[in-house]
């Protein structure tokens, strides 16, 4: 996928590719020459290297389920490239490769042009670059039924607080 074609469908919502267990439903939020970033629903902000995407959908009469609103001040890193992306990230949690046999999380330690370091546990795993299909690193927008499920446990417990007194 070109920058674009990619930039054409900006703050759309989209699905990449059309199935198995990387293919996602969200809004374009971004497009550099070798990654694009999504806005999900499920898992946050996701950076897929272009590379690897095999078709982009865009529904031009809004079937593709997305329910998320996006704050005004909602911020996202966005950089020229998929490796300053990827050193931008470094010491945080990731998840590499949403879904499938490959897929992997930890906190990534080391980026170079060949692979990155990930430690996870006891385990200091190197993943080649090529092979990363995508990252994303929590960056999350509550749903509206979180925060008002928040709300209620919040009231619930100091009215429980008070009447305990």
């Amino acid at each position: 996928m070109n920058k674009e074609m990619a930039s054409s469908l900006l703050n759309k919502v989209i699905k990449v590719d059309r199935g198995g267990p990387e293919t996602n439903i969200g809004m374009l939020l971004g497009a550099a020459d070798d990654h694009i970033i999504v806005l999900t629903e499920d898992d946050g902000v996701i950076y897929y290297q272009s590379q690897h995407i095999k078709s982009i959908t865009h529904d031009s009469k809004g079937g593709l389920n997305f329910n998320t609103v996006i704050p005004e001040d909602f911020e996202f890193m966005q950089e020229k490239d998929f490796k300053s992306c990827l050193c931008n990230l470094k010491y945080q949690w990731v998840k590499i490769n949403r879904g499938g046999p490959e897929k992997l999380e930890g906190v990534l330690d080391e980026v170079t042009d060949d692979y990155l370091t990930i430690i996870l546990n006891e385990e200091i795993i190197r993943v080649s670059m090529f092979h990363i299909r995508s990252i994303s690193y929590g960056l999350k927008i509550e749903k509206e039924d979180e925060k008002k499920d928040e709300e209620k446990s919040t009231k619930s417990s100091s009215k429980n607080n008070n009447t305990a007194k």
